[in-house]
């Protein structure tokens, strides 16, 4: 049986968390492959609304396991407080599933990255200040500490008294900060993993064995394919690789068992943090945009830089992810708009580009090329088959599916799980 793979297409924020969750009373498993507490989804049941923020969505489900893979970084902290916010409000966790190969964010991953952050002033990347880069970093420099080092008190303290000898000799000489404790932080850690260690498995074997008797797995990616850390805006990305090839590192599920590679595309773009963005509306229409689409950071809060729909990004994700299927969100938000815009190519210093251009430079000055489409009136948010929406609605949609070179599977027109027309079978 298949394993499946939902990513973000744009900057991140698109309505992943919708769209798996709509998947997830069809599949057995869903997992989360890479990124850390420094994303987050939001699923809206009914009257209630769900941020999570490391919990894979199909936590929420009633039928799938939820898997936090060996690509993610994990503050014990704040997935304790995240699974008793759940619980507090009747949705259990007892099946989570957490690799032992999933890489902890320990204190001063904390505290160097806000430090970092403040050093680099206007030329600060725009991270959360969680963490997530230096455990990346860590993690590649192979000092980092594992959720299976928990199991062995002696390993874990014997790891932070090595990695401390530098991490506080930068903390305290170099940005003049107080030092880390390794006994009180193994300490802190142990008392975390007390409350975790029912959950921690060999999460990969799992998974396989579980293709092997039919059963359907989902790969969730938190961020998105322009935050990518190989094939995004860099150096404005996250440290991982949410794209479909990091599905299969940040899960152990090989890739010859991925038989589909579904990417979430918002109506129009946003992004937040620093970095290009050749559609962003920076004036009257972008504060719509923002207020409309209620466009604020589902961990952080921060408002999100808004623009047009960019159809040459979303034709680089469909070609970086070899997506089969596109989930269109958001579409609602375009409501009484007499035209609407969108980015067919850019034009570089006089030169056109119907592709992302090769080099950071030109894409820095990146001007927007926009085809304008018909836009319409009428509320769709009742709408639940696409026969049910306006004609310069469907001309819309039907424009984007040809410019971003892959069909639509659904299309969300509101918050709520009930507000998705469903085109072609998600799972």
């Amino acid at each position: 049986m298949p394993a499946i793979v939902i990513v973000g297409a744009q900057w991140g924020d698109e309505g992943k968390g919708k769209a798996t969750d709509l998947i997830g009373d069809d599949v057995d498993y869903v997992v989360r492959y890479q990124g850390g507490n420094n994303a987050g989804h939001t699923v809206v049941i009914g009257a209630e609304s769900y941020a999570l923020h490391l919990l894979p969505a199909g936590v929420l489900s009633s039928k799938a396991t939820p898997v936090i893979g060996n690509g993610v970084v994990i503050d014990p902290a704040v997935l304790i407080e995240e699974i008793d916010g759940l619980e507090s409000r009747g949705v259990s966790c007892d099946r989570l599933l957490i690799s032992a190969n999933a890489h902890l964010i320990m204190p001063y991953h904390i505290a160097l990255d806000k430090v970092t952050e403040r050093y680099l002033g206007s030329s600060r990347i725009g991270t959360t200040g969680r963490g997530i880069g230096p455990t990346y970093s860590d993690k590649a420099a192979r000092v980092g500490i594992r959720m299976q080092d928990l199991l062995d008190p002696g390993i874990l303290c014997q790891k932070l008294e090595l990695v401390l000898r530098e991490k506080n000799q930068v903390l305290t000489k170099v940005y003049n900060r107080r030092g880390i404790d390794a006994k009180a932080t193994a300490k802190e850690y142990l008392a975390h993993f007390e409350r975790l260690q029912r959950y921690v498995a060999d999460t990969g074997l799992v998974l396989s064995k579980a293709l092997d008797q039919g059963e359907v797995v989902l790969l969730e990616g938190a961020q998105a394919t322009q935050l990518d850390v190989d094939h995004g805006t860099y150096p404005f990305v996250t440290s991982s690789s949410p794209t479909a090839g990091g599905a299969c590192a940040g899960s152990g599920v090989g890739p010859t068992r991925i038989t589909k590679v579904i990417g979430v595309v918002k109506a129009y773009t946003t992004r937040v943090g620093a970095g290009p963005f050749p559609t962003e509306l920076t004036g009257e229409q972008g504060q719509w945009l923002r207020k409309t689409g209620m466009e604020y950071g589902v961990t952080t809060g921060r408002p999100r830089r808004t623009g047009w729909f960019d159809a040459v990004i979303a034709r680089y994700a469909t070609r970086v992810n070899g997506i089969t299927d596109y989930f269109l969100s958001k579409l609602d938000v375009l409501s009484g708009l007499e035209r609407v815009p969108v980015c067919v190519a850019y034009d570089v210093n006089g030169t056109r580009h119907d592709e992302i251009p090769m080099t950071q430079t030109d894409f820095h000055h990146a001007v927007p090329v926009y085809e304008y489409l018909d836009g319409w009136r009428e509320d769709i948010s009742a709408a639940r088959e696409f026969g049910d929406l306006p004609p310069n609605a469907q001309a819309y949609v039907r424009s984007l599916e040809d410019m971003i070179g892959a069909p639509l599977c659904g299309i969300g027109v509101g918050p709520r799980r009930d507000q998705t027309l469903r085109l072609r079978p998600l799972a």
